[in-house]
């Protein structure tokens, strides 16, 4: 059963039943393609098209799809609670820039903007998330990292095979961990010059290759403020297809308090109190500074940390 949390996060709740057990079955495969009931989303690149309308519809029928011509990648994404298949469908269509264009009945609209504005159910988001990372990694593993040579798609597009020396390539997630440092009522918080003005996040970074959760937490956390940390508790994890990684969210306690700013990683990082945090959720900060929107798995670690305050720690 999904949990509450799960489902609030941006890109967490799926609904399909992915199969992966059928995707080397391609008679299965073509039944579902071919059912009346299939629906198939469209990505222009990696923006997804969305028919015009109040409803921001992503799904399209067989026939509906013709009009884009041959798609360069097509994955199978799963299958829905009454049989009927799901596919994403990639294509290079040299539209107009995000947003509505004249004479057009479908919009482009990024990903990140659906997820921010709310424009789709969050089962749909997170098939949407499914889609975008697979067709993303299509493009970017055209060819054999061993070899060179072209690579070509099986599995219902979950799997690359090179004929020139039998390589085989899987889709790849690339893991990492984001946490709050917290030190009683006060938890750590940074921003990167990217973030939008006077917006607030949790620290951030890639896990390395022989490395646990724990150990990157609290070198992420050395590396960009200068803190050595302690116990680290799992909080909850997110797909984030940008292009394709995984989210793992935590809390950990603080050893030290003087922060040192790496300014290569970071343009700011200081000590907030719960009631700070809490106004920048709700949006009455003082000073006009926010944190990330409730799609973002780290509004969630804040959210947490006003409700619970250090008993996050515990674990």
């Amino acid at each position: 059963m999904t949990s509450p949390l799960s489902t609030s996060i941006g890109f967490n709740f799926n609904p399909l039943d992915r199969r992966s057990d059928k995707r080397d079955d391609d008679a299965f495969i073509e039944h579902l393609r071919c059912g009346p009931a299939a629906r198939f989303l469209v990505f222009d690149g990696d923006v997804p098209l969305l028919k015009r309308g109040s409803e921001h519809d992503p799904w399209f029928i067989a026939s509906e799809t013709a009009v884009f011509g041959k798609p360069h990648h097509s994955v199978f994404l799963g299958e829905e609670s009454d049989g009927s298949g799901r596919f994403a469908l990639g294509f290079a269509l040299s539209l107009s820039p995000e947003g509505p264009s004249s004479g057009s009945v479908h919009d482009r609209i990024d990903l990140r903007s659906i997820a921010l504005q709310g424009l789709v159910a969050a089962g749909v988001l997170g098939i949407l998330g499914e889609a975008k990372a697979m067709l993303d990694w299509h493009r970017r593993h055209s060819f054999c990292a061993n070899c060179g040579s072209a690579s070509r798609v099986t599995t219902a597009g979950w799997h690359r095979i090179c004929d020139a020396c039998g390589a085989r390539h899987f889709p790849r997630v690339d893991p990492v961990v984001i946490m709050l440092v917290v030190d009683g009522e006060r938890c750590l918080l940074g921003r990167q010059r990217h973030f939008a003005p006077g917006m607030y996040s949790a620290l951030a970074g890639f896990v390395e290759p022989g490395e646990t959760v724990e150990d990157a937490v609290r070198r992420e956390v050395m590396e960009e403020a200068r803190l050595r940390c302690a116990k680290v508790v799992y909080f909850a994890s997110q797909p984030w297809p940008f292009p394709s990684s995984l989210m793992i969210g935590c809390f950990v306690h603080a050893r030290d308090t003087d922060i040192v700013v790496d300014t290569s990683e970071l343009e700011d990082a200081r000590w907030f109190s719960r009631p700070e945090v809490a106004a920048m959720l709700l949006g009455t900060h003082a000073r006009g500074l926010s944190t990330p929107k409730p799609f973002a798995i780290a509004h969630h670690l804040l959210h947490a940390y006003v409700a619970e305050g250090a008993s996050v720690l515990r674990g």
